[in-house]
Formats: structure tokens, C-alpha cells, sequence
């Protein structure tokens, strides 16, 4: 198939799809996404053939989209009126996981790159609509409804913004709407300060703009805003629970190092 050129943070979609992909092949998925295993193959089909091909070590992603699917539909369940902003949203199929009411107007928002390539390997449906944008570009707010909840999600998302970007996102998003919940995950200043050197992010050409030592703290952002809670991805129940012995053992040894239990802090906060 034709070839999407992807460039800086835009590639670090394609792990994060291959962990989902894998995912779906465990004989007990924790997330169970056919999307990504089927777009997988078209993207790259021989992506499971090479050294550390079927590798599960990525699971620790698919554990923190599981906890924002898990927190989008209690939102929804509560506010099917809602407007959710799937930000930074890649080629994670969301949407048709959650398969929300026709209710819900829903909006996947990535550079347009991104979004070409989700216009070739993703479906329509109703109610769903693509922006081509930076995120930081605000003027992709004026094309939302108001009025209504709104539900923003922004998975593997705020790291690679300027802590200034983030403030001006979050804080544009409060005073846009009457109500909502915002999901976000966040790395600590330690994880920030040492990206450059991150062999992944390296082979990506990308790096991290920001963290945050307590997340919570970004609740002072907006007087409007509240930290409701986070949950674990790293040493997660459901990680521990599901992913194969050796990933298991792995991450087990991985939480032995200083910081790495919270190193991902996947954040809910409301207004």
C-alpha cells in the first residue's frame, strides 16, 4: 500500500499499535482490539516475523488505553449527551471499541498525516468526525459544539507538549465547555530530563517537553478544575494478571529500580 510519510513524535504510533496488535493474539486479550491487529498487518505485514517480532514487553501501553476506555465509558454511561476529544488520538480505534450512542459526537484529532492514514485504514461511521491538526493549534476548538459534557482523552500525549502547551490545552478545554472529564498520563521531571537519551524515543527522533513530580498539582491550573484519581499502569493487577511469565518477571524486575512504579501516572481530573 501507498506509504505515509510520519515524521518525529507522529512514528512512536506504530509501538504502541504493535503492542495492541499482540495484545490480541493472547488467548485472554486485556484489551482485545481486531482494529489494531488487522491495521497492524496492512501498515507493516511482516511486522511479527523479525528478532523480538511476537514480543509482548509492550503491554504496559495497552494497560494504560484499557484504563482510559475503562473511565471514557463510566463518563459516557453518565453523559451520553457528551462531545469527546480524542486528542493525539493516532490509530488507536477508540471509537470502535467504546462504540458510543449516537448521541456522542466524537472527534479523533492528530496531525493530518495521521489522520490520512486513519482515513485509509479506519471506517466511517456517524457522529465521528477527523481533524488534521497540531493540537496546540487551538483553532480546532472552534469546530467543537458547546454547550454539552465534554470528555477529553489525551493518551501518550502530554509528555511531548511544552508544559506551557498543556497548561493552554487543559485550561482552553475548561473554559470551553459547562462540564466534563479530562484523562491524561503524565512522566515525572526525572523521565522528562533523561528522554534524550531514551533508545526508543532516540530511534523515533523524538523526546519528552514536560513532567510532573504530582500530577495533581495540575489541578491548580483552572479554579474550575479537580483531581478525581489515577491508576497504575507499570505494576497493574491487571498487567500482572494477564501478560506472559517473562513479561511478568520483567516488569517485576523493572519495579525494583527507583521511580519506575510511578514513571506513568494515568491521571482523571473534572470540572
Amino acid at each position: 500500500m501507498k506509504q505515509t510519510e510520519l515524521v518525529g513524535v507522529q512514528k512512536t504510533l506504530s509501538p504502541v499499535l504493535k503492542a495492541k496488535a499482540l495484545d490480541n493474539r493472547l488467548p485472554d486479550p486485556i484489551l482485545g482490539d481486531e482494529h489494531a491487529e488487522r491495521v497492524m498487518r496492512l501498515l507493516d505485514p511482516g511486522y511479527d516475523q523479525r528478532r523480538f517480532g511476537t514480543s509482548q514487553l509492550g503491554l504496559a501501553a495497552v494497560v494504560r488505553t484499557k484504563a482510559h476506555d475503562d473511565w471514557a465509558r463510566s463518563f459516557l454511561a453518565g453523559h451520553p449527551d457528551a462531545v469527546v476529544l480524542h486528542l493525539g488520538c493516532g490509530l488507536d480505534a477508540r471509537v470502535y471499541r467504546i462504540d458510543p450512542p449516537a448521541t456522542v459526537d466524537w472527534y479523533d484529532l492528530d496531525y493530518p498525516a495521521v489522520i490520512e492514514l486513519r482515513r485509509r485504514l479506519l471506517p466511517e461511521r456517524e457522529h465521528y468526525t477527523l481533524i488534521g491538526s497540531s493540537v496546540t493549534d487551538l483553532t480546532w476548538l472552534e469546530r467543537i459544539p458547546r454547550g454539552r459534557p465534554v470528555l477529553m482523552i489525551a493518551e501518550g500525549l502530554v509528555p511531548y507538549l511544552t508544559e506551557t502547551d498543556a497548561r493552554r490545552l487543559l485550561t482552553s478545554v475548561v473554559d470551553a465547555f459547562p462540564t466534563g472529564q479530562i484523562q491524561i498520563d503524565t512522566v515525572p521531571v526525572w523521565a522528562w530530563r533523561t528522554s534524550k537519551w531514551d533508545p526508543t524515543l532516540r530511534k523515533y527522533g523524538t523526546r519528552f517537553n514536560c513532567g510532573f513530580n504530582d500530577p495533581a498539582a495540575l489541578a491548580g491550573w483552572h479554579p474550575r478544575l479537580e483531581y478525581v484519581d489515577e491508576t497504575p499502569m507499570y505494576d497493574s493487577p491487571v498487567l500482572m494478571a494477564k501478560a506472559p511469565a517473562n513479561v511478568r518477571r520483567m516488569h517485576r524486575l523493572m519495579l525494583l529500580l527507583p521511580g519506575m512504579r510511578r514513571s506513568t501516572r494515568i491521571v482523571r481530573f473534572r470540572f
